[in-house]
């Protein structure tokens, strides 16, 4: 008895030992994500006014803006949720509600989960080889989004999946008892059902595009442009790209607009996410009605 209330002891100890470890890393992750923040925020905040969300990218630093970056990043990102939305939805409600289970629905979803982890420059080099060189898109608004849309398709087709497999089973056999079709049951029960699931999940996966910059790069988007996109076969840059530049300039001026654009990031990175969080929380409470 003795030896087991040891090993017990023992046990407990090491547990306890690992949660404190745990605790710790994650205090010093956040400390060091605080500092960042604030040390951002210092440098960055005095540029941050009306006219440097207005004025386009200049050599001069007190002239300079962030409008190109801006107006190419909510191009980017419109055309991005146009293309991959109605695709990654379509893929989910397939694979779930009407592929049968077989080796080939195992197969693509072992294949979009890996894809799922790919890191984002492959996809910078398959939108350089596909979009941009075999359409001959260029380096067009279009194909940074259809580049955009490879990366965060099987994020949007995870989430999706796991927002329609939530939705009780239950609720589907009463629909097919009262003589409702596969395809009535899933438009008018499963979806909206899902549907908060379904935007959270794509909210997240445009946030994750927002802040790409390796893609872009590689398809050749351009770091400075002094006029706003007014087509999707317009040339563009973005807000990372942009950022990008003003951390790659010698003058320490320029770092400090890097920071303003930092925190312009953040603050639409910050407003989805909390979207995402909403929309989760009222289809939650609607559900328990």
């Amino acid at each position: 008895m003795n030896t087991q209330a040891q090993r017990l002891k023992k046990r407990h100890q090491i547990s306890a030992a690992f949660k404190l470890f745990c605790l710790s890393v994650t205090c010093l992750a956040v400390a060091i994500l605080g500092i960042l923040i604030l040390e951002v925020t210092l440098l960055g905040l005095p540029w941050l006014n009306f006219d440097f969300l207005t004025r386009f990218p200049s050599r001069f630093p007190e002239k300079a803006g962030i409008l190109a970056g801006l107006a190419g990043t909510l191009w980017l990102v419109t055309l991005t949720a146009a293309i991959a939305i109605p695709i990654g939805v379509l893929a989910a409600v397939y694979l779930e509600e009407y592929a049968k289970p077989g080796r080939v629905s195992t197969f693509i979803t072992i294949n979009i989960a890996n894809l799922a982890g790919v890191p984002s420059i492959v996809y910078g080099i398959i939108g350089l080889a596909i979009f941009v060189r075999f359409f001959g898109l260029d380096r067009s608004v279009l194909a940074g989004a259809m580049t955009m849309s490879l990366l965060i398709l099987p994020v949007i087709i995870i989430a999706s999946r796991e927002a329609i497999k939530a939705v009780p089973s239950s609720l589907r056999q009463v629909a097919f008892a009262l003589g409702a079709t596969r395809w009535q049951v899933t438009r008018d029960h499963v979806l909206p059902q899902a549907m908060p699931g379904i935007l959270t999940g794509v909210i997240l996966a445009l946030s994750r595009a927002i802040g790409e910059t390796a893609p872009l790069i590689m398809i050749g988007a351009l770091t400075y442009i002094a006029f706003v996109p007014e087509g999707p076969m317009d040339e563009f840059t973005a807000l990372p790209i942009q950022i990008y530049n003003w951390t790659s300039r010698p003058q320490e001026a320029f770092h400090e607009l890097a920071s303003a654009g930092i925190i312009v990031l953040l603050l639409v990175l910050l407003i989805m996410n909390a979207t995402a969080v909403w929309i989760r929380y009222r289809g939650s409470k609607n559900k328990f009605k």
